[in-house]
């Protein structure tokens, strides 16, 4: 059973699957510095906004999130603020980063994808808490099968 929420005047289960990349697609989610502080910074701006993460996992080279966004915020501004927060927070911490010439000011690549959860929400949940599992195997297939 799905739980709703309330506020002065609404009732709502309003749930999002939402996916973004870095610019490039680039992998920098490997350094584990970086990933651990996308994540705090994705929880703590989104605690900032009022909208809860059900379900978070960041990858290399993007960023899933299953997140309850209320009604008087829209997916667009929760997902530009989020970009944009973690943006600075980011170029701040690790400066280095900013002196690559091909990042400019924008960590994120433009766009997003966004998808409302509905009856198969349990199966997108489990996708974005295992995926990357399930990526890995993938990937070690393909590398057995790589000729050069």
């Amino acid at each position: 059973m799905r739980k709703y929420k309330k506020l002065s005047h609404s009732v709502y289960c309003c749930d999002y699957h939402i996916v973004f990349v870095p610019k490039y697609r680039h992998r920098l989610m490997d350094f584990p510095e970086l990933k651990a502080e996308v994540e705090k910074s994705i929880e703590m701006i989104s605690e900032w906004m009022g909208c809860e993460i059900k379900e978070k996992n960041v990858q290399k080279d993007h960023v899933h999130l299953v997140v309850s966004i209320p009604p008087k915020i829209s997916v667009s501004k929760y997902v530009g603020t989020v970009k944009g927060k973690v943006a600075i927070k980011i170029f701040k911490t690790f400066k280095g980063l900013k002196k690559q010439k091909y990042w400019g000011n924008h960590f994120w690549a433009r766009g997003y994808f966004v998808n409302t959860l509905g009856i198969e929400e349990e199966m997108i949940r489990r996708y974005v808490k295992y995926q990357e599992k399930e990526e890995r195997k993938e990937e070690e297939q393909n590398n057995r099968f790589n000729l050069f």
